[in-house]
């Protein structure tokens, strides 16, 4: 079976070379060590699955050629379409992050783009980035402009005239202290960057917007927090907005109107249809959590109603290209709210997976929306009556996999990350290869650990949150829980 071969292949190379090492024959000053060259001969083939998708982290669009568009993919890296989703192609493959923050496309030069890596969210399973990188020929290959300590990029934004303006919202390790953290300002394309605006060792920006009609004017969320092994602690007294009129030089602290004390992660949105309304979801110690909103460009707020989503996870909001009324809310269920806040209720999310994270709205047909979430892309054309999932995006995240002892071809297992736990061929004798249809399900909720009866490949033990145990029988179906 090749994947023994394979195996016992591998073991024997570290096993030999343990040996040669322990008996002396092979020093740390010969070129017979172990590195990348050793394993150049073993090349990756893409087997899938796409057919429950992944996690997609942020969308940019090509304002002039709606067409065209990028996702930033929470544990896959970054891939394009220029056909509306009918294919992509991955384009951040032979970069040193496969964890991806937010994306951000030049307003006046399509061919830039700039990619946060790191994942900016602050659950569990969040990978870490090296930094910003940047492309000047609409992907086909990038550079690293540095900021690499800040292991998680919050929002990337670029100046509508010259593209050379750039500001970036460092959110710094989750885990630990210090880092790059605040936010950075290049005038020369990432050449070299100033920070321009700096809280402490534990306080990061989270979200960063600008006012469309003078990009001097920037608000800056900055976010208190920290993830150990036994907790999360979502927020502190150093959380807050800051705004600046003057590109970054100078920035003042908001607070009229808004809460004190104990802040977690904020959220904010500009109103493109008026941009003296600035919107926040506000995480917050006691009952004055919610969402606020401004009238006067941040001078003063009001809190609109009691409504907040998770900070770890969620906490962002997207308006209305044409009503400055109406403002979406990235939740487990996507809520939107046709009355500056007030109220919010659900979107619609008929035969679409939860848990969202990002949103474009069409500006020519504000019905037309594309939103990322846990279960990959979908797109709507109706204002979510009915939701089309783009079922060619193989960026399931796996946390573990499995094999088991099948002929003539070994099968593959594991558990994802909110799309269940499932079973695949290694190879198949279909001459389409292997597709969405040979992969199936073996248990439900957020997939852990997989194993298979060594002695009977029909039978698979699976796992979910909370200890939920599985034995599933590939041949007839049945899973019965043995916990």
């Amino acid at each position: 079976m090749k994947s023994s071969l394979f195996t016992f292949t591998l073991i024997f190379l570290f096993c030999s070379v343990s040996f040669s090492q322990k008996n002396n024959k092979v020093t740390s000053n010969t070129s017979e060590k172990l590195n990348s060259a050793t394993f150049s001969g073993m090349k990756f083939r893409n087997i899938g699955p796409a057919f429950t998708s992944g996690r997609v982290a942020d969308i940019a669009v090509n304002s002039k050629n709606p067409f065209e568009y990028y996702i930033a993919v929470a544990s896959g890296g970054v891939w394009k379409t220029n056909n509306s989703g009918n294919t992509y192609v991955p384009i951040f493959d032979n970069e040193n992050s496969y964890s991806i923050g937010c994306i951000a496309l030049s307003p006046s030069n399509e061919n830039i783009i700039w990619i946060g890596t790191g994942e900016n969210n602050n659950q569990r399973s969040v990978a870490y980035g090296d930094g910003v990188y940047k492309s000047e020929d609409g992907g086909k290959t990038f550079k690293n402009m540095g900021l690499k300590k800040s292991e998680h990029i919050g929002k990337i934004i670029i100046h509508p005239k010259n593209d050379k303006i750039v500001y970036v919202a460092a959110y710094g390790p989750l885990w630990s202290a210090g880092g790059e953290r605040g936010v950075y300002k290049t005038i020369d394309g990432g050449n070299t960057w100033t920070k321009v605006l700096s809280i402490s060792e534990n306080t990061g920006i989270s979200d960063l917007i600008m006012d469309p009609r003078n990009p001097e004017i920037v608000y800056a969320a900055a976010h208190q927090r920290r993830r150990h092994v036994w907790t999360y602690i979502d927020g502190g007294l150093e959380s807050a907005i800051h705004k600046s009129d003057d590109g970054g030089t100078t920035w003042k602290k908001l607070s009229n109107g808004l809460p004190s004390g104990q802040i977690g992660r904020i959220g904010l949105a500009i109103s493109p249809v008026d941009p003296d309304y600035v919107y926040a979801i506000i995480k917050a110690s006691g009952t004055t959590g919610g969402f606020y909103r401004s009238k006067d460009r941040g001078a003063s707020w009001a809190k609109m109603s009691n409504y907040q989503t998770s900070g770890n996870y969620y906490q962002e909001i997207v308006c209305d290209p044409h009503d400055k009324h109406k403002i979406f809310s990235m939740n487990t269920w996507l809520h939107h709210s046709e009355d500056g806040g007030k109220t919010f209720k659900k979107t619609g999310e008929k035969h679409k997976h939860v848990d969202n994270h990002c949103m474009w709205i069409d500006p020519s047909n504000t019905d037309h929306w594309i939103v990322g979430c846990d279960g990959g892309l979908y797109e709507t054309w109706d204002h979510a009556k009915n939701w089309h999932f783009k079922p060619n995006l193989p960026i399931t995240q796996f946390y573990r996999v499995a094999v088991d002892n099948a002929l003539p071809f070994y099968n593959i297992y594991g558990g994802t990350q909110d799309n269940n736990s499932m079973g695949g061929p290694s190879r198949t004798l279909n001459n389409a290869g292997i597709i969405n249809s040979d992969w199936y399900i073996t248990n439900g909720g957020d997939g852990f650990e997989s194993q298979i009866d060594p002695t009977n490949p029909n039978i698979v033990y699976a796992q979910a949150q909370y200890g939920w145990l599985v034995r599933y029988d590939k041949k007839s179906g049945e899973k019965i829980g043995i916990q």
